[in-house]
């Protein structure tokens, strides 16, 4: 579920005593008595907040948003991860087991975030660009790259950056300015890229008056290298046509390669068919916090007439099996036999903190190889999932038997058809 932030609600949620420590950072509200302060109630705190100056509101607020953003289990996760690397250079072998002890003995997220942006603030970025990478999706993948070392020296940054910037200047008239951050995470080597956007205006308050901007956004580039698998992610919201430009962009100056190696097809695909079945069950460990799984929508579509399809949605919040009910009812007035399933949607009831109530995950999955889930701790761990239960994709040759891969499997033609 997402989290809406407001500036009361994040003074309600951080002790006071990490509340008096930040703003005795700005010097301000120095005659406030923090220690007196219901933990819980904060008008006379809000009241004074709202009084400052905008200029200095704002600045305060913007840094308060990002260590809300950062108060929750995946950014504890992601600071964890980058000061493990920056403490893995440190001369004490238990330093990052210190850091973690000392995070897991705060009292909340809200705590861990601030304490590590007031004291630790070098992991803070690297942490804020990690967490990002884990709640984006459309991740593209590129396999089969040789095992070379990523080059993180400046030169090669550089080089990164520059190619960047002239690809969208020359083929989109963007990308003016371009800069490269690496990171190292585990075994992975990211980059991002922030390319200088168009030109854009927008509505503004400044300083009590209401006026249109411009401005210069800059449009995001993130590279996910694994030197152990070969492999490069990319991710980048924008034309398809520069996908491989951007691999290619990657291999050469951070690769070290003379041009990026062929990229052989992914011929993986998820195995939707047996969500056909009423009985299909979903298998999943009791230690995964997974507590049901119901399928929402089937989309069929025809394997002989181009775009021809049947979705089929039905409300499953009383019935589980809602949606075979409609399904039976439709093949009772028509021949479903030349129409494979391409399109499901799942609903996963699943506790994920242990004084929480379990929460409901949609997951989107798509023929041949498309899925909603990010990579991240609970998308990986509702991966496992779709694996345990044979829909996770597989190249065609690992299916269970040939009568298998002919029942479930979409007929290659479909792709075209489709």
């Amino acid at each position: 579920m997402a989290r809406n932030y407001s500036t009361k609600d994040f003074f309600r949620h951080m002790p006071n005593v990490l509340l008096a420590r930040y703003f005795a950072g700005r010097a301000v509200f120095g005659e406030f008595d923090f220690a007196a302060m219901s933990e819980t109630r904060h008008d006379g705190l809000f009241a004074a907040w709202l009084a400052l100056p905008e200029a200095q509101r704002n600045t305060m607020d913007a840094e308060f948003h990002d260590i809300f953003e950062m108060s929750c289990e995946k950014g504890c996760h992601a600071i964890l991860d980058e000061a493990k690397w920056h403490l893995g250079q440190d001369a004490d072998p238990n330093a990052a087991n210190g850091f973690a002890e000392m995070l897991a003995a705060l009292t909340s997220h809200y705590a861990r975030a601030m304490v590590t942006y007031l004291d630790h603030n070098t992991f803070w970025r690297g942490a804020r660009h990690f967490y990002h990478a884990d709640t984006v999706s459309h991740w593209r993948k590129r396999k089969n790259l040789p095992h070379n070392a990523a080059s993180v020296v400046t030169s090669s940054i550089l080089a990164l950056a520059n190619r960047i910037r002239t690809h969208f200047h020359q083929t989109e008239g963007r990308g003016n300015n371009c800069v490269v951050e690496p990171f190292r995470r585990g075994d992975l080597d990211y980059f991002f890229a922030y390319p200088e956007d168009y030109s854009q205006q927008s509505h503004e308050w400044v300083n009590g008056q209401f006026d249109i901007r411009p401005h210069n956004p800059a449009f995001e580039v993130i590279f996910v290298y694994s030197q152990s698998e070969g492999s490069l992610d990319l991710n980048y919201r924008g034309s398809y046509k520069a996908i491989e430009p951007l691999q290619a962009m990657f291999a050469e100056t951070i690769l070290q390669l003379p041009e990026l190696p062929p990229d052989p097809k992914d011929s993986r695909v998820y195995d939707l068919g047996p969500l056909r079945q009423r009985n299909f069950e979903f298998t999943y460990d009791l230690g995964s916090g997974i507590e049901s799984v119901v399928v929402k929508k089937l989309r069929l579509s025809s394997r002989a007439t181009r775009g021809e399809r049947i979705s089929l949605e039905a409300d499953t919040s009383q019935d589980p099996q809602a949606v075979y009910a409609l399904l039976d009812r439709i093949q009772t007035a028509m021949p479903m036999a030349q129409y494979s399933v391409t399109q499901v949607d799942l609903a996963v009831s699943m506790i994920v903190e242990a004084d929480r109530p379990p929460k409901t995950v949609n997951i989107h999955i798509t023929y041949p190889n498309s899925c909603s889930l990010k990579y991240d701790e609970l998308g990986l761990k509702l991966r496992d999932m779709l694996s345990a239960s044979g829909i996770e994709p597989r190249e065609p040759t690992e299916l269970a038997t040939p009568a298998a891969a002919t029942a479930h499997t979409p007929t290659p033609a479909l792709a075209l058809v489709e």
